[in-house]
């Protein structure tokens, strides 16, 4: 029996954490879920009578941005003084952000609590098992900032190559050889061909979403679920047209970035969320890479066009509605067709030739 494993420890009982970073490695990397299950054996062969396992966080990551309440159960046995020793399977395991990983380790060298991992034995209250321990810590973390680092490039190699698939705005989507080409339902290209039309008529988004609701015209709208994406009718409203006007894959264009994840808070309550980027920030733009659906989209060289009042369109405002002119209407509706070349990042890409399709 190794020395640090005293009587005390052995009358505590010890506790094997078990836990996976995802679903999918919970139902097909069924060795790794043995092998950590089988940590109460080696528990009761060392001497502990009482071993607890603690399986409560299968399937949730250990990077500390969502609650894990088998770890919360962890650190409350260790607190109550009734662990003698921790069993894991390897470092990341327990936690892989240093926050939770020196938390446990400093609640440990309190109560005496060792941690055992297939390595050996470690005391946290020696002064070289602390640094082991800190080093394992660390390593752990780094490693999976290392693994989103890599994943994270091979995405933006593959936008760099025009290659890289996402949801596609209605009037467009993904054929089999991977290339982008309009949408076969000839209802969603004719909506929102309707509404950049209306938009040249009328010069205000607002207007155009007055125009589309007392027509009673629906417009069509992605929506993102667990098993995909599909295109729901919805009434129109002020934000869906302006995704219209906004879009710059309607005037041909191959874009990507133009939403980032925002955090807010911090720790197990911290929230993810997207928002919108600035034209300036967008990661990866090719013009001409996907079928233009509409000649009113203008981009780089092509002049910008005035998308608050057209001087044509004052006799017909009377009959859609009261004109109000707000900065929601003037400011950039259709800025985003039209990027500024001032720190934007363009990226020559191989354009992807579409499908030729009719033009109705």
């Amino acid at each position: 029996m190794n020395p640090k494993i005293t009587l005390d420890h052995l009358g505590r009982g010890a506790v094997v954490y078990v836990r996976q970073s995802t679903m999918g490695q919970v139902a097909e990397n069924t060795e790794s879920q043995r092998r950590q299950y089988a940590l109460a054996e080696s528990a009761r062969t060392v001497g502990f009578a009482s071993v607890v396992i603690i399986d409560d966080d299968l399937g949730r990551s250990g990077s500390g941005t969502i609650e894990r309440p088998g770890f919360q159960k962890l650190v409350a046995s260790v607190c109550t003084r009734s662990v003698g020793a921790v069993f894991c399977i390897e470092a990341s395991r327990l936690a892989r952000n240093g926050r939770d990983w020196h938390h446990l380790i400093d609640l440990c060298a309190l109560v005496g609590t060792l941690v055992v991992d297939p390595d050996g034995t470690y005391d946290p209250r020696l002064v070289n098992d602390r640094l082991l321990l800190g080093l394992k810590g660390t390593m752990s973390e780094y490693e999976l900032s290392l693994l989103r680092q890599r994943g994270l490039a091979a995405r933006d190699s593959k936008a760099l190559r025009g290659e890289l698939r996402f949801a596609l705005p209605p009037g467009y989507c993904w054929n089999e050889i991977g290339q982008i080409e309009m949408e076969p339902d000839e209802r969603v290209a004719e909506a929102i061909r309707m509404v950049l039309d209306k938009f040249r008529e009328l010069g205000s988004a607002r207007q155009v979403m007055l125009w589309a609701q007392d027509a009673g015209i629906k417009l069509p709208v992605t929506r993102r679920s667990a098993i995909g994406c599909k295109i729901e009718w919805r009434r129109a409203a002020y934000h869906s047209v302006l995704q219209v006007l906004r879009h710059p894959m309607y005037a041909g264009a191959y874009v990507f970035g133009r939403t980032t994840n925002r955090t807010t808070g911090g720790g197990p309550r911290q929230e993810d969320y997207r928002t919108q980027q600035a034209d300036e920030r967008l990661e990866y733009f090719a013009p001409g890479s996907s079928p233009r659906l509409h000649k009113l989209g203008r981009l780089r060289s092509e002049p910008a066009a005035d998308i608050g009042e057209l001087p044509h369109a004052e006799a017909y405002r009377q009959k859609v509605g009261a004109w109000r002119t707000c900065a929601a209407d003037r400011s950039r509706s259709l800025c985003t067709m039209r990027p500024r070349h001032a720190g934007l990042l363009w990226h020559k890409l191989r354009p992807s030739l579409p499908l030729s399709l009719p033009w109705r």
